[in-house]
């Protein structure tokens, strides 16, 4: 149970009875700065989670600068609890507080790994917390009323979110079903037909496939994931993140994509996927110097712009230069026809001389280093499947 004791203890006091009541050992980290007085115990108290973070809880309160206490508290925090995890001394999360309580909870659980339960209670759960968030499993539940103190209100809520955070972290993994190994794919609508039926190439095999959509959360969320070793190989079918990346796309993953299996020593297979093309919002929203672009509505709230030969120029290189850092087996997949479905003859994204500058920029910065398998077909027609579950297969053995 973590938050800022010393404006909440009363909520906190009311929250450490309702989990115990439901039978569970706590550890109690106090992320307050101020002094604190409360009738339960301090297991970690804010001085410990101020020097965590580098600096005394006097230097802190001497600053007289609250958003510096903020940042400096939760990563104190985060730092305290990924030691308890690699102690493994945690089952679950679980804390509570407004605004700057929240920033703190949320930065603080990164540290946790996917499938420890986190839940924080919150009075900012309608504003928008992905950057706090991050691509952590982190439920959010509103407060509703302010945590400033017991009313009937808050100590339905604060009992829910006791008994909500204790039946999760007494949840048993199924482990009934066989599975030989778990592989990531990554996903677009663009690209579903070969997804589709690699995924159940895959299966047919006993392997375990998990998709993720590269929606730049997806992406992002998928990188995290191999980092902590969820997974045994990477059929990294979408690469169109790193596109928004380059041109300031809505749906970039950062300037790590593409690095988290090469880190990991994890094989690899990476196709060029959904490269044709950069996404933005609503058609009103496309940046002044793209709007004499070729664009694509392809929903009312997803424009498309055709990356052309220059970008994809660019592409090719970085795309190759992430790739070079893997320290275990990595394969480059051309499918020559098209890159996504709208890519393909006939179809608005058509393009073969800014797919040719994507395929020699690649194949070019590639040799020596990497090998590119091309294929004379479309990215989501059946063969150019067959062949990605063949390769990997392959490799992995």
């Amino acid at each position: 149970m973590l938050g800022c004791f010393d404006t909440k203890g009363e909520d906190f006091t009311y929250l450490f009875q309702c989990l115990g009541n439901q039978g569970q050992s706590l550890i109690t980290i106090n992320t307050g700065v101020m002094e604190t007085f409360v009738d339960f115990p301090i297991d970690v108290d804010n001085e410990s989670v101020a020097a965590a973070s580098g600096m005394s809880l006097e230097a802190i309160r001497e600053s007289g600068d609250r958003g510096k206490a903020v940042e400096l508290m939760g990563k104190g925090a985060s730092k305290i609890l990924a030691d308890l995890v690699a102690k493994d001394r945690i089952k679950g999360v679980v804390g509570m507080g407004g605004g700057g309580g929240t920033y703190i909870i949320l930065e603080a659980m990164q540290a946790i790994p996917l499938g420890i339960p986190k839940l924080c209670l919150s009075t900012v759960v309608a504003k928008d917390l992905t950057r706090q968030i991050k691509v952590k499993d982190i439920t959010m539940m509103s407060s509703v009323v302010d945590v400033a103190g017991l009313n009937k209100i808050s100590r339905l809520l604060i009992k829910q979110a006791a008994d909500a955070i204790s039946a999760m972290a007494e949840v048993i993994v199924d482990n009934l079903f066989p599975i030989k190994k778990h592989i990531a794919i990554s996903m677009f609508g663009n690209t579903t037909k070969c997804v589709d039926k690699c995924t159940q190439l895959l299966k047919e095999k006993g392997y375990e496939v998990m998709a993720f959509h590269a929606t730049g959360v997806g992406g992002a969320t998928m990188e995290s994931l191999i980092r902590e070793g969820v997974f045994d190989a990477v059929l990294d079918v979408t690469t169109t993140e790193i596109a928004d990346e380059l041109c300031g796309g809505i749906l970039s993953a950062g300037p790590d994509r593409l690095t988290a299996a090469s880190e990991m020593g994890i094989p690899q297979i990476v196709v060029p996927g959904c490269l044709d093309m950069v996404n933005f919002a609503q058609m009103d929203t496309i940046p002044q110097k793209y709007k004499s672009r070729e664009l694509y509505s392809w929903a009312p709230d997803v424009t498309l712009m055709r990356t052309d030969i220059n970008e994809n120029t660019v592409l090719g290189k970085q795309l190759v230069d992430k790739l070079k850092l893997a320290i275990a087996t990595v394969e480059i997949l051309i499918p020559l026809k098209g890159l996504s479905q709208i890519d393909n003859e006939g179809e608005i994204f058509y393009n073969p001389e800014a797919n040719k500058a994507l395929f020699e920029s690649i194949k070019e910065n590639a040799k020596g280093h990497i090998e590119v398998v091309q294929m004379n077909a479309h990215i989501n027609d059946e063969v150019f499947a067959k062949l990605l579950v063949e390769h990997l297969l392959k490799m992995m053995k």
